[in-house]
């Protein structure tokens, strides 16, 4: 009806909306059913922070719209009134203010959830890149602001983690003239790479080494697809590359 199309195109005007009805869903579920751990894969970063500013946002939109009942209630009444086809201005206008409410507090639910450190806690996950780790500490510096528990920070897609570039460069110098010249080409174009990467590993450790958890994840020859696959990559996860070895 139109007052239903009403209240979904104001609804869905509030930003991070989709997200917190998604995650509200999934809360649901999980009271629900007998999980011990479910995972929230969130959006980039950009959406993510979002998601975290909208019950700020959110206030200051009800604040605005109890400004403006307080001012117009009588017309937003008439008016609400007439586009849902109702002969009552007073009962469409708080089922309109009612419904506003109900996401208000499903929001705000949400929001406690994710400050609450013993049910939530955000895993950072990056690449060896300087757009990556420079993403990963602007939602770490968003993420302490909003009071959200984060401690562990993964960094995917690396290359021989077991390994530094100077141990390759010296393996390649040593055996480099012995290899067909295809074969130097791809070489050289992966230490190249390995030293991009070991240069941002260097800065995430220098800034979350202290106080996070930092986990290297291999670059692996295969797509991390179906359930063996992921038991696999999640062993990595639990007894990752000893760094001191």
């Amino acid at each position: 009806d139109v007052f239903g199309q009403m209240f979904n195109d104001l609804q869905n005007s509030i930003p991070g909306i989709d997200e917190a009805m998604s995650f509200s869903e999934l809360m649901k579920q999980v009271q629900q059913l007998d999980f011990d751990v479910v995972v929230f894969d969130t959006a980039p970063t950009g959406h993510t922070l979002r998601l975290l500013s909208f019950p700020t946002i959110l206030e200051k939109a009800f604040a605005k719209v109890w400004e403006l009942k307080d001012r117009f209630g009588g017309l937003i009444g008439q008016a609400t009134a007439l586009m849902s086809g109702g002969n009552n201005p007073a009962a469409a206008q708080e089922q309109l203010l009612g419904k506003l409410e109900e996401t208000r507090a499903v929001i705000n639910k949400v929001n406690q959830a994710f400050q609450d450190p013993t049910k939530t806690t955000f895993v950072c996950v990056c690449i060896p890149e300087f757009l990556s780790i420079y993403e990963t500490e602007r939602l770490v510096q968003e993420l302490s602001k909003y009071g959200i528990d984060s401690h562990n920070i993964v960094v995917n897609q690396v290359l021989f983690p077991e390994k530094d570039a100077e141990e390759l460069s010296a393996w390649y110098e040593a055996n480099g003239a012995t290899l067909p010249k295809e074969a130097r080409e791809i070489c050289s174009k992966l230490l190249a790479r390995k030293r991009m990467q070991d240069k941002y590993i260097g800065q995430c450790f220098d800034l979350y080494g202290d106080d996070f958890h930092v986990v290297l994840m291999p670059l692996l020859d295969y797509e991390v697809r179906g359930v063996e696959k992921l038991k696999t990559f999640s062993e990595l996860l639990v007894d990752p590359v000893d760094m001191d070895e």
